[in-house]
């Protein structure tokens, strides 16, 4: 499944045209071409590759899956890996789909590893900046990371809201536990998953702007260093909410040790309590002699040492908040 755009001077000149017919368009003045391929097979990258003139190393890494996020640059190119992320906010879970992109002076090819990468979300970003098509290849690579970091950016508020609500189940009076647990498990997955693809973003397109690569010139480079911002925003909250997840993660433990303490201490104040009319009534169910046996008069007298000393060591320990 391949797609191809063309644009002469600043403006789209034709679409979905063979990929034979790049090197066609590539010689005409003013020209840039974008070619789209989805999940091509080896003889797709090959015939990309010659078109184009594409380093090896290059073409092999385009097919391989798992890239780490990064930009090697060849001669007379850049190839470009990159991940557009999802979250689910009903699960937790975050989704990457894998991207990798050529960059030459005229031309931009991107290799989408299967249909989960949106590119029709790429396609309207192009067509709402035609002011910034005659840039060529520079506006292509713009609104590709456009899209990308905004994602990243979507994703990390998203996952902002998920630990406030997870902060607020913390502190609940009856908090579940296995829930909690559960969820900031999930949580934490999804913000390690979501920072090995966003922090080198912030390198990537550092490295996209220097002025020896061309690909930001004078028209391009404020929106490239908007991006750059995005990025850095989006890797520096990351990172803030990876060590509030674990905070949160160890105030729950000690929430959670908090309570044990005073049930505890409340279980311990009443077993005392309890001990008491245990001790007296065990006292004077002796089988020896003692005053008051066998009358009325030792009936009350162990009656009311049972709850003077029962009612004294409640108010003691309510007095020292044990109960």
């Amino acid at each position: 499944m391949t797609r191809t755009r063309a644009y002469h001077d600043g403006v789209l000149h034709k679409e979905d045209f063979p990929v034979a017919e790049v090197s066609d368009f590539l010689a005409e003045p003013d020209t840039a071409v974008w070619v789209d391929l989805c999940a091509p097979s080896e003889a797709d990258l090959t015939e990309l590759a010659g078109e184009l003139g594409l380093h090896r190393l290059a073409v092999e890494d385009a097919g391989q899956e798992r890239q780490r996020p990064k930009l090697d640059r060849y001669h007379g190119h850049a190839f470009l890996t990159a991940y557009a992320v999802r979250f689910d906010a009903e699960t937790g879970d975050v989704a990457t789909f894998e991207l990798a992109a050529f960059l030459t002076r005229r031309a931009l090819v991107t290799v989408r590893k299967n249909d989960g990468f949106d590119i029709e979300a790429v396609v309207r970003r192009w067509d709402e900046n035609p002011e910034l098509a005659k840039s060529g290849v520079p506006f292509l690579a713009h609104g590709l990371l456009d899209f990308v970091v905004d994602g990243h950016y979507d994703a990390v508020q998203s996952l902002d809201e998920q630990v406030e609500a997870l902060e607020d189940l913390v502190f609940d009076d009856r908090p579940d536990q296995s829930h909690l647990q559960r969820r900031s498990f999930r949580l934490r997955k999804s913000l390690t998953a979501l920072r090995k693809v966003v922090l080198p973003m912030r390198e990537v397109v550092s490295s996209l702007m220097r002025p020896d690569l061309r690909l930001a010139d004078e028209l391009t480079r404020p929106y490239f260093e908007d991006v750059h911002d995005h990025a850095r925003q989006a890797a520096e909250q990351t990172e803030a909410l990876r060590e509030l997840v674990t905070t949160i993660r160890e105030t729950q433990l000690n929430l959670q040790g908090n309570r044990l303490n005073l049930i505890m201490k409340k279980v311990t104040g009443w077993a005392a309590v309890i001990a008491v009319p245990t001790a007296v009534t065990g006292f004077y169910g002796q089988n020896v002699p003692y005053p008051g046996n066998g009358e009325t008069s030792g009936f009350w007298a162990s009656t009311v040492a049972v709850l003077v000393l029962s009612v004294g060591l409640y108010a003691l320990f309510k007095k020292k908040d044990w109960l």
